[in-house]
């Protein structure tokens, strides 16, 4: 066998070899893909001034229940509603369902507002449930009372259109077609009863958290 024999036979060998790794990283893929899709998509979002991370319990919790989590980020200090919609919107359009997928939705505070926003104005297909932890669907007075603040002016619009009034983010917000239920939790580290009346969660009262037509409490 002759040198450049040698070298050809090798090429070969190193071809072969390379394409044996390929095909089976493509079939570990495909498997991977195969299992994904026999599972129930939940979609979450954070809330105002949070990041992806602060979801990340209630992900892995979700995982280990079987099912096949996205975890959404998106910037909401100094953006409008309307800029959070836009963004959220997008991540939102390129998630990819089969057609025996079930997809849900878990919101915390404005991360529930935003996917209410959101399916106001977009119709999923094998929607399933939707659940709104601590979100303030009425507005809350803790806005209201603080409106003048320096710091929430700091914080930026999208915090300042969650207040009560008939032009607010959550007010401007359909009455959900779909299975909704809420989370409200109740905290009494604060003193706010001057101006959040009944029980809150420090900035939410939990009466605010309600509703129109939710199945679950």
């Amino acid at each position: 066998m002759n040198i450049h024999t040698a070298v050809i036979k090798n090429y070969l060998l190193i071809l072969n070899f390379l394409f044996v790794l390929q095909l089976s990283g493509f079939q570990e893929l495909q498997a991977l893909q195969k299992a994904t899709a026999k599972k129930d998509v939940v979609v979450l979002l954070h809330g105002l001034g949070r990041g992806k991370s602060i979801m990340e319990p209630l992900k892995k919790r979700l995982q280990d229940a079987g099912f096949f989590v996205i975890n959404i980020g998106y910037k909401s200090i100094d953006r409008t509603p309307e800029q959070i919609m836009n963004d959220v919107s997008v991540q939102i359009n390129a998630i990819r369902v089969d057609s025996n997928q079930t997809i849900h939705f878990a919101g915390h505070s404005l991360g529930g507002l935003v996917i209410r926003a959101y399916l106001d104005s977009n119709r999923v297909k094998n929607l399933g449930r939707v659940v709104l932890i601590g979100s303030p669907n009425k507005g809350t007075p803790f806005v209201d009372y603080f409106r003048d603040a320096w710091w929430l002016k700091l914080v930026g619009p999208a915090a300042a259109s969650l207040g009560t009034d008939t032009k607010s983010f959550p007010r401007s917000l359909r009455p959900p077609y779909y299975p909704v239920g809420i989370i409200a939790g109740v905290s009494k580290t604060f003193d706010n009863e001057d101006f959040i009346p009944g029980e809150d969660d420090g900035v939410v009262p939990v009466e605010s958290t309600k509703v129109e037509g939710m199945k679950d409490f």
